[in-house]
């Protein structure tokens, strides 16, 4: 608990086996109420490792991709009483002792959402981010703030914390399935008018760090510059595309 909040941690796993338990064991239990894992139909032992562990685990019969994990781990957190609900990748690409800050930013009253920066520190690259990643993210980052009028510094991180009240007024459903979900998310964040904050994250990239490739980024790439120009589109006059409809398909809840 923080703050008289329950803090639910999720974590969408995909061949997770290698560094699951090292993520939990640096979980801070001290604050957190609730850790889950959904497993997007693992080849490895991921599955087994989190029982061993003593995490709640659901498992998804079909893969159904990051962004469809995601929308199990929030709408399971929620049916389990979560009010905060921070998502934690289990390849320990984030480190877990920045949940209390990032819970804390919910915990407050002050934001809705919270992101952790790779950005913010200055030390990206110096934390193993490859050169071609960091230009991308710094670019696409720029152009979506321009299209957004907002001022993030990272649109790309997995290190999130979100409200309850959050996750029960975007809708969810209508943000696709792969890993554009993320940008869309955010999108969603700025349209609905809800505030962000950021924390400085330290970077980390190693063998064991899960990454996307060549085809599947520029595929990321151009959905998050689509979701960017949609909304810039409806501020225009143009038609609000599903995602940013208030009353799209939210979670299950």
């Amino acid at each position: 608990m923080l703050d008289g909040n329950k803090i639910c941690v999720v974590m969408p796993a995909y061949n997770a086996e290698a560094t699951l338990e090292q993520t939990v064991n640096d979980v801070p239990r001290s604050i957190v109420d609730d850790l889950i894992l959904v497993d997007d139909k693992s080849r490895d032992g991921t599955v087994a490792v989190a029982k061993k562990l003593g995490i709640h685990a659901l498992v998804h019969p079909q893969n159904r991709g990051y962004g469809g994990n995601q929308k199990t781990c929030y709408t399971v957190a929620l049916r389990r009483g979560a009010d905060i609900v921070v998502m934690l990748h289990p390849d320990y690409q984030y480190p877990p002792k920045l949940i209390p800050a990032l819970a804390s930013c919910i915990s407050s009253g002050l934001y809705d959402a919270a992101l952790g920066s790779r950005i913010l520190g200055g030390r990206a690259i110096e934390g193993g981010m490859p050169l071609h990643k960091y230009v991308a993210n710094r670019t696409l980052t720029a152009i979506e703030n321009m299209l957004l009028d907002a001022k993030l510094s990272e649109y790309h991180t997995g290190y999130r914390a979100f409200s309850r009240r959050l996750l029960t007024t975007l809708p969810l459903e209508e943000n696709s399935d792969g890993f554009v979900f993320d940008n869309q998310m955010l999108v969603q964040i700025i349209h609905f008018g809800l505030r962000i904050a950021e924390v400085t994250c330290p970077t980390r990239y190693a063998a064991d760090s899960s990454s996307i490739g060549l085809i599947r980024s520029v595929e990321y790439g151009f959905g998050v510059l689509n979701a960017a120009f949609l909304f810039r589109l409806a501020k225009w006059g143009g038609p609000t595309p599903d995602f940013l409809l208030a009353n799209g398909r939210k979670l299950s809840v």
